[in-house]
């Protein structure tokens, strides 16, 4: 890398604020073209410096909404070309990693004092992870809009009507497939409240069974308790009577 590319890359790397003081100094630096370039190099607005940031110093989080982008372009070009992709799968996690690109980018604005709107981060991720030509990686001045044809780059204009039509498709039975889901997931919830249902009305006349059972074996209890109470009662009355007879007996062999 040359030494001007190399001080460009730290001017779209630092604070933003400090962004046309080192611009103007850097190009007082070089003479003829380079001053030149210098002196014509853009400041970024707050969204797409915020990005930057993320690129300069937090080049992981960068570098997965690329990849993502990348993954998703391709699943939607061939899905466009009647070839099998996982276009949803593509795009639940470029949504993700976009998500995680914004975090990080408000992140980053916040610790130098700014705060870009999370939505204009959002499209402008979108829009770059999409394109297949990003520039210069690191040095974006401006916000960007996604235009909806981003990933459809690289199929041949013979081929657009039917690459429309067939977009069109894509998305019917990407509705129909979500909405599929829905009824599934919907069913499957009824069938597991119906089962959970179920299960504790088994419970409950298991509890009512335990305790009837309870109460009988209870009631036995008590049956059984009163009736050797009775029978003591009557043991003891039946020895009284030995006692009285054995006394009288007693009695009658004295009196011979």
């Amino acid at each position: 890398m040359s030494a001007i590319e190399k001080k460009i890359d730290e001017l779209y790397s630092g604070p933003l604020p400090e962004f046309t003081k080192a611009r103007n100094a850097l190009a007082k630096t070089f003479t003829g073209a380079d001053a030149a370039r210098v002196k014509s190099l853009a400041k970024p607005s707050v969204v797409p410096w915020a990005i930057n940031q993320v690129y300069w110093h937090a080049r992981p989080v960068f570098e997965r909404v690329m990849k993502a982008g990348e993954q998703l372009r391709r699943a939607q070009i061939a899905a466009l070309e009647g070839k099998h992709a996982d276009v949803r799968a593509a795009t639940t996690a470029h949504r993700a990693a976009v998500a995680d690109g914004v975090k990080e980018a408000e992140r980053l604005a916040a610790d130098a004092g700014s705060r870009p709107a999370a939505d204009a981060l959002a499209r402008t991720f979108e829009a770059l992870s999409l394109s297949p030509d990003r520039g210069a990686p690191g040095r974006l001045t401006d916000a960007l809009q996604p235009s909806g044809f981003e990933a459809l780059a690289g199929i041949s204009p013979g081929r657009r009507e039917s690459s429309e039509v067939r977009t069109e498709k894509l998305e019917l039975r990407t509705a129909e497939k979500e909405k599929k889901d829905k009824a599934e997931g919907a069913r499957k919830n009824a069938d597991a409240e119906r089962d959970e249902r179920a299960a504790r009305a088994r419970e409950a006349a298991l509890a009512r069974e335990h305790e009837s059972a309870i109460k009988k074996a209870e009631a036995a209890l008590a049956r059984a308790q009163s009736a050797e109470r009775l029978a003591h009662e009557a043991w003891l009355r039946s020895q009284r009577d030995v006692d009285e007879v054995r006394q009288r007996l007693v009695q009658l062999k004295s009196q011979r």
